[in-house]
């Protein structure tokens, strides 16, 4: 779906701000009838009323006043880039153009596409115009901030410092502006659009499905994208509005970052096949492990750390990995074929226990709880789809407590 004009958009909130055509002409510097014209393509875009002509003026409508939030926040997003613009114009010189410049969604949609591919042509494509398109684009960009956005380096095509920190704005202001149809199908009744999940781990196995296929049972126009990469990428993507929110264990220190919410309490728990040579005892101590092989998550990840140190404050020796494994396919292939044994959380292999192939050992591992939760950036505002995902998350949840 192609954006919304983001100069419509602008001459909108104008037009709200102070109440007529006639009166936002002037701060504008338009005439009337070209400021009448803008706010009518925007409707025509929306298939939506707007405004409410009045004789004392123009009244916001509903779907109004679901615009101009998203606007407001499109507006503040790029008045932070220009006033960061400004700063560093007063050190290193320069000009920068007016805040009305910025307001072009292609010319954002460039920048955050280059910012991402790193490469020119690949941009051109995904936007379905010439590289000589994109690099004009950039370009004025560039001249519009006073300040180079990216450098061409052999890894192709990198934001500069400026660049890196105006990209994520420009991101999180497109995202806005994606979301502008979606809230105007809402008040209709219609939860549509797409909502981008950041999918961890203890997420991906029965949370995560189970909410997926209640909300879009409800809300079949609704299209779902989820995302598995590690936290720190999917956190990147959470900052710059590419990602809705993340579930899954939550981290102490993102509080700073983002909003938390807890859903319950999962402890990781010592597996392996159901008819492993230990599986049969009622009790395990760290001395039956001894002589067994181990698969574990990779070095680094919180969940390894979390092991070693359970073995270390229990004065145990740190279990060596035979195979280190991120992959959950893999882990359970290892599992039932052999007699390795892993810490994880039961849930992340619920199928396999529930039908017998993997089982929990009775072997005691305090101070393995985590906190499953969902982390969405301070001060977002979700779609309506994005809400209607969390909701299903929240009721698959409780039902396991």
């Amino acid at each position: 779906m192609s954006l919304l004009n983001l100069r419509h958009l602008h001459v909108f909130n104008v037009v709200a701000a102070t109440g007529g055509v006639r009166r936002s002409s002037d701060t504008l510097l338009r005439a009337s009838s070209a400021v009448a014209r803008s706010v009518a393509a925007l409707e025509h875009s929306l298939d939506a009323q707007l405004f409410e002509r009045k004789g004392r003026g123009m009244l916001l409508t509903a779907a109004g006043e679901a615009v101009k939030l998203r606007v407001d926040r499109i507006e503040a997003e790029l008045r932070e880039v220009r006033d960061d613009a400004l700063r560093l114009r007063d050190r290193n010189g320069g000009q920068v153009g007016s805040l009305d410049a910025l307001f072009n969604e292609r010319r954002l949609q460039a920048t955050a596409l280059l910012a991402e591919t790193h490469h020119m042509p690949s941009v051109a494509r995904l936007m379905e115009v010439s590289p000589s398109a994109v690099s004009q684009a950039i370009s004025m960009l560039e001249g519009i901030l006073g300040q180079p956005l990216f450098f061409r380096t052999a890894h192709g095509m990198l934001p500069t410092d400026a660049g890196r920190r105006w990209t994520e704005r420009f991101e999180r202001a497109l995202a806005e502006l994606r979301h502008i149809p979606e809230d105007i199908a809402a008040l209709a009744g219609i939860v549509q659009g797409t909502v981008t999940v950041g999918a961890l781990p203890l997420a991906r196995s029965q949370l995560l499905p189970a909410a997926l296929a209640r909300v879009l049972e409800k809300h079949p126009r609704l299209q779902i994208r989820s995302l598995e990469s590690p936290y720190e990428e999917l956190a990147a993507g959470l900052m710059s509005g590419r990602i809705d929110f993340i579930v899954g264990a939550l981290r102490a220190f993102s509080g700073d970052t983002f909003d938390m919410r807890s859903l319950f309490a999962d402890s990781a728990a010592l597996i392996a096949r159901t008819g492993h040579p230990l599986a049969q005892r009622k009790k395990l101590s760290a001395a039956d492990l001894e002589g067994y092989p181990w698969v574990l998550s990779r070095a680094g990840t919180p969940l390894r750390e979390s092991i070693e140190q359970f073995f270390r404050d229990s004065g145990l020796d740190v279990p060596r990995a035979a195979v280190e494994t991120g992959d959950l396919a893999l882990l359970r292939g290892l599992l039932v074929s052999s007699d390795m044994l892993t810490v994880i959380s039961a849930h992340q292999l619920h199928h396999e226990i529930s039908t017998g192939q993997l089982t929990a050992l009775p072997f005691a591992m305090r101070g393995m709880e985590r906190t499953i939760g969902i982390m969405q950036r301070k001060g977002a505002h979700l779609s309506p789809g994005a809400r209607a995902l969390q909701l299903e998350i929240e009721a698959a949840a409780a039902s396991w407590e």
